[in-house]
């Protein structure tokens, strides 16, 4: 007597896995006060992790590598911790000491909507959007965010330390488990090796730029080079829209403390240096590091921006690595979506038949 395993039907499996994602992100949306530091936190162990494997292979016991790891981890906190401090510190200066300028040229700006003929009600939600309430509250929000960001360092620290020493741990995977583990321990190591390579292209980058552009803007007399330099680095960790961000900030303090010419110069400055490395040079080292179309790239920071904030901008990248790695490479069956995401070595490894 036989029996016939019940099958799902095609339109039902698709419906279970449409409703499990939406329940697992509206999960991540929820705790992203969480996930933003973890990943954040394991980000960093990817980047330091080589160094624990070079320490043991020096001949020192695994748990000293392992603190080499916690250790190297938290001097780049520290370094992170310090420029942003130092960068909203300046900037909140800066902002309360030209608050007047600001408004005065708000003013100017509705006046000259209004000889332009354009209608009242949208001049006044532009000039709304930079009047002194807006920026008082922007500065408000710019201080209180230090205490948030005080405490996700809290549980980056703690974090850092409890996967530096897992991973030690995982790394006898193969020996524990045999061979058969063996293909999930590359794809990961795959993973990782992509993740380091992502952000060492977009570091080395973004300090070209951050340097250019803080020289250029020093050059201008635009108040705050460093921070807006800072700026430029940090965005540069956002996938094609951190050219944007990086700009406008710098552009509009030109204008305001200079002049039209001098804001027009900052633009073009900016254009001219960010546009040839970030967008002819960078992708191309980008591509060749991680294997993701230019589409999904700009996708990816609007959706992980709205699943888990601010930082799913600079973990977009990762993040969306992650999910082909865990969702895709293991399945023969998916090659083509791997392909169609960008990476080539989907096609180039497929097996014949």
């Amino acid at each position: 007597m036989t029996t016939e395993r019940a099958t799902i039907p095609p339109a039902i499996r698709i419906l279970l896995v449409l409703a499990a994602s939406v329940i697992t992100l509206g999960g991540l949306w929820h705790a992203k006060g969480l996930v933003g530091p973890l990943a954040i936190a394991a980000v960093i162990v990817i980047i330091c992790y080589p160094l624990g494997p070079a320490i043991a292979r020096a001949g020192a016991p695994k748990w000293v590598g392992s603190t080499g790891v916690i250790l190297l981890g938290y001097v780049v906190l520290a370094i992170l911790a310090l420029l942003l401090t130092f960068a909203i510190t300046e900037f909140v200066r800066l902002i309360t000491d030209l608050l007047p300028e600001l408004t005065r040229m708000m003013q100017d700006v509705y006046t000259w909507l209004g000889d332009l003929g354009v209608d009242a009600s949208i001049g006044s939600q532009i000039s709304a959007m930079f009047s002194t309430s807006r920026i008082v509250s922007l500065i408000t929000s710019l201080s209180g965010s230090v205490m948030g960001v005080a405490m996700a360092m809290f549980f980056i620290l703690a974090y850092v330390i409890f996967m530096s020493i897992d991973a030690a741990r995982y790394s006898r995977a193969e020996q524990v488990f045999g061979p058969q583990v063996r293909p999930v321990l590359e794809r990961m190591r795959s993973y990782c090796v992509s993740v380091r390579r992502y952000f060492v292209v977009n570091a080395s980058f973004g300090l070209l730029v951050a340097v250019v552009d803080t020289i250029a803007l020093y050059i201008l007399d635009v108040p705050a080079p460093l921070v807006w330099g800072i700026l430029a680095f940090v965005t540069n960790f956002v996938p094609n829209i951190g050219f944007v961000l990086g700009l406008v900030p710098p552009a509009v303090i030109a204008l305001v403390t200079n002049d039209w010419v001098t804001a027009l110069i900052v633009v073009v400055v900016y254009i001219v240096v960010n546009v040839t490395l970030q967008v002819l040079i960078q992708p191309k080292f980008i591509s060749d590091a991680v294997g993701l179309t230019l589409t999904l790239s700009f996708f990816s920071v609007v959706f992980w921006t709205f699943v888990i904030g601010p930082l799913g901008a600079i973990l977009a990248v990762p993040l969306t690595l992650l999910v082909r790695t865990l969702l895709l490479e293991g399945d023969p069956a998916s090659t083509w979506l791997r392909w169609l995401s960008g990476d080539d070595d989907a096609v180039r490894n497929k097996p014949a038949h």
